[in-house]
C-alpha cells in the first residue's frame, strides 16, 4: 500500500474517526484504525466493538492494499507535521512508513484480518432523514439519558419513527426529554440507541446533508456520501413514558431564563453537594428561592415572574433543573405544576418552529 495526501485531509480524517477509538482495550487491534485505499483516496476506520466509525479522504493512491495503524501515535504525529504532502506507505510485514517534508517515521501496525468486521446493515432498505432535524433531536434530549448501570435500557435513547414524525425520548427516572419534528415518508420503528453513538452522528454529519439510515439484526447504520456510522442498539422495551407526562397539571409561570439561570447558580453555592436541593415558593408575580444546608448555611433570592394559580412551594434538583434549562431554546420558559409531590415540566415559551419540545422534572420532597 502506497498513498499520499496532504497534511489537512489526513487530519480532517482522522480527527473525524479518531473518538470512536476506545482509549483502554484488551484486543489491541482497537487501539489502531483501519486505512484502506479506494477508487477516491483513503478510507479510516475505528471501533470500540459498539459503535463504528468511517470516513472517505481524498488522497493518491500508488499502490493499493490495507493495514491497522495505531491510532494515538498516527494523530499525534499528524497534528505535529509541518504543511508538506504525507506520504504513508505499508509492507507486508505491517511496517509502516511515514514521511513529511524532512520528517520520517517507522511504525508497526497490525494485519486487516485482525480488524473486526463491520455490521451487516442493508443499505438497499435505508430509509432517508434529513441530518439537521436528527440533529435536533439529539441535540435536546439525549443529555437526560442515565449514566446509572442499574437500568442498562435508560442508557440509551428512544428513536421513534413514524410516517409523518419523528420523536426522541431520554429519561433517568427524574428528569425527562422529548422532542418530535415532523418528516414526511418516514417508517414505523423503535429504536434505543446509546448516547454515545448519536454524539458521533451529531459531530460528524453537516446538518445540510440527508442521512440514509438502514436496520441489522441488533444495529443501526447512518450513512452519508463520505461517512458511516454503525452502533448496537440497546434491546428490551422502553418505560412507558407517556404515563408519567403529566396531562392535569393546573398551575403554571413564565419565568425569564436567564434571570432564572442565576438565580438557581447562585443559590446551588450553599445547596447540598448530593442532593442540590432547593425550595421554590411561587405566589402571584414573584418566586421565591430558599437554600438551607446544615453544614454550609442558607440563602435567599427572589425574582419577579408570571404565575397562575394557588401559592405553591416545590423542591427541586437545582443541578437537574441547571441543565434542562441550559438545552431550553426560547428567552422565556413555561414551567407547569399540579403538586409539591407531582411532576413539573417545562416547555419553551412563544417557540414557533415545528415541532414539540417538552421537559419533566420529578421533584424532591421538601424537609421542614
Amino acid at each position: 500500500m502506497r498513498f499520499t495526501i496532504t497534511r489537512e485531509k489526513l487530519q480532517e480524517g482522522l480527527a473525524a474517526v479518531t473518538p470512536a477509538v476506545p482509549s483502554k482495550t484488551t484486543l489491541p487491534v482497537l487501539a489502531n484504525l483501519l486505512v484502506q485505499t479506494t477508487d477516491k483516496g483513503i478510507r479510516i476506520s475505528g471501533t470500540d466493538l459498539d459503535i463504528a466509525v468511517s470516513t472517505e479522504v481524498t488522497a493518491d493512491v500508488e499502490a493499493v492494499g490495507a493495514i491497522t495503524i495505531p491510532a494515538r501515535k498516527l494523530s499525534e504525529i499528524a497534528r505535529e507535521l509541518p504543511p508538506a504532502p504525507v506520504k504513508i506507505s505499508a509492507t507486508g510485514d505491517q511496517r509502516i512508513t511515514l514521511e513529511c517534508g524532512r520528517s520520517k517515521f517507522k511504525l508497526l501496525g497490525l494485519p486487516k484480518s485482525e480488524f473486526p468486521s463491520f455490521p451487516a446493515v442493508q443499505f438497499e432498505k435505508a430509509v432517508r432523514i434529513p441530518s439537521g432535524e436528527l440533529q435536533k433531536l439529539i441535540g435536546h434530549t439525549a443529555f437526560a439519558a442515565s449514566t446509572e448501570e442499574s437500568r442498562p435500557i435508560l442508557n440509551g435513547v428512544l428513536w421513534e419513527l413514524r410516517s409523518d414524525l419523528m420523536r426522541m425520548v431520554a429519561t433517568n427516572g427524574h428528569r425527562l426529554a422529548k422532542m418530535e419534528v415532523p418528516v414526511a415518508g418516514g417508517q414505523k420503528a423503535d429504536l434505543i440507541i446509546p448516547p454515545k453513538a448519536l454524539e458521533q452522528i451529531r459531530r460528524l454529519f453537516p446538518a445540510e446533508e440527508e442521512l440514509e439510515v438502514a436496520q441489522g439484526e441488533n444495529h443501526l447504520g447512518f450513512r452519508s456520501p463520505f461517512t458511516s456510522v454503525y452502533t448496537r442498539l440497546i434491546e428490551g422495551p422502553y418505560p412507558g413514558y407517556e404515563q408519567v407526562i403529566p396531562k392535569d397539571n393546573d398551575k403554571y409561570a413564565i419565568l425569564d431564563k436567564a434571570a432564572f439561570t442565576s438565580a438557581l447558580k447562585r443559590m446551588s453555592v450553599v445547596a447540598s453537594d448530593q442532593t442540590h436541593r432547593i425550595r421554590l415558593s411561587f405566589n402571584a408575580g414573584m418566586l421565591k428561592f430558599s437554600v438551607s444546608t446544615p453544614d454550609l448555611g442558607e440563602a435567599q433570592d427572589e425574582l419577579p415572574i408570571r404565575y397562575e394559580g394557588d401559592p405553591l412551594d416545590i423542591g427541586f434538583n437545582a443541578a437537574y433543573l441547571l441543565e434542562i434549562l441550559r438545552y431550553l431554546p426560547t428567552e422565556e420558559v413555561r414551567m407547569t405544576f399540579r403538586a409539591p409531590e407531582r411532576a413539573s415540566t417545562l416547555e419553551p415559551e412563544g417557540w414557533n418552529e415545528p415541532g414539540k419540545y417538552l421537559c419533566l422534572l420529578m421533584p424532591l420532597r421538601l424537609v421542614d
